[in-house]
């Protein structure tokens, strides 16, 4: 059984109860963190994975609090003794600054370090990231203040999809079209991102079964966020929450 875990839900300001928001994918030959903030290895025991069994990194879009925990997870996996690779992949901006960043950190200087493969994505849509037995990832650009990829997550018998931050555009709609689960920001409505109405029109537009919010503020009712995304979505609707998991085929 595949396994999606939520490691965080919050918007940009975090608080005891929330992380920012960043997810795993676990299947049978493949274990996925998307973003990276945070101490991760933290967050990873305390979902009971495995940091050494992370096998591919997604980052999103190179804001704070989707990258900001990226040098600790690579550092702390050389420490605890990784020798086999990791793959991390992102747009060519999201990589480069990536790459600068841990040259800050003098990184090249690491005895011992275990093998980085940085997988740069174009910016077009449902590029392939990810094709394995188990599972298969799609990116498509999405609609934030700076260049976002929002993903498409397809085992045997079920789609995901995730919108990453975005305002509603065609693009998500797209990605999520006929997906059993779209995980569907909730920040409140502005610039580069989505209310829970606008997130609700998304999923009753793309045809999804089930919607998460996620990326929401940390004080926010999550009752009356659900609410609201229900005045504009017939299907079933979960506030995602710190930990909690999606099982799928």
């Amino acid at each position: 059984m595949n396994k999606l875990t939520f490691l965080g839900t919050a918007s940009a300001v975090p608080d005891e109860n929330q992380q920012n928001t960043h997810f795993t994918i676990e299947t049978k030959d493949r274990n996925i963190l998307v973003d990276c903030v945070g101490n991760p290895i933290v967050r990873l025991k305390q979902a009971g994975i495995d940091p050494l069994s992370i096998t591919d990194l997604v980052v999103t879009h190179f804001h704070p609090d989707h990258v900001s925990g990226v040098p600790l997870l690579l550092m702390d996996l050389w420490l605890m003794g990784r020798k086999f690779p990791l793959s991390i992949f992102g747009l060519n901006d999201v990589v480069a600054r990536i790459e600068k960043m841990m040259s800050l950190f003098d990184w090249e200087s690491w005895e011992g370090f275990y093998p980085v493969n940085f997988v740069r994505i174009q910016k077009k849509t449902m590029t392939k990231l990810i094709d394995s037995k188990s599972v298969k990832v799609w990116a498509a650009p999405v609609c934030h203040t700076i260049p976002t990829i929002g993903l498409r997550i397809a085992s045997q018998e079920r789609v995901l999809c995730y919108s990453s931050d975005t305002s509603p555009c065609e693009m998500v709609s797209s990605l999520a079209s006929g997906a059993d689960i779209l995980i569907h920001e909730a920040t409140g409505e502005g610039h580069g991102h989505s209310s829970p109405e606008q997130a609700g029109q998304v999923a009753q537009l793309s045809g999804v079964r089930k919607l998460y919010l996620i990326h929401y503020p940390a004080d926010t009712n999550v009752d009356d966020w659900i609410l609201r995304a229900k005045t504009c979505f017939t299907g079933e609707v979960v506030a995602a929450r710190d930990l909690m998991t999606i099982e799928f085929p």
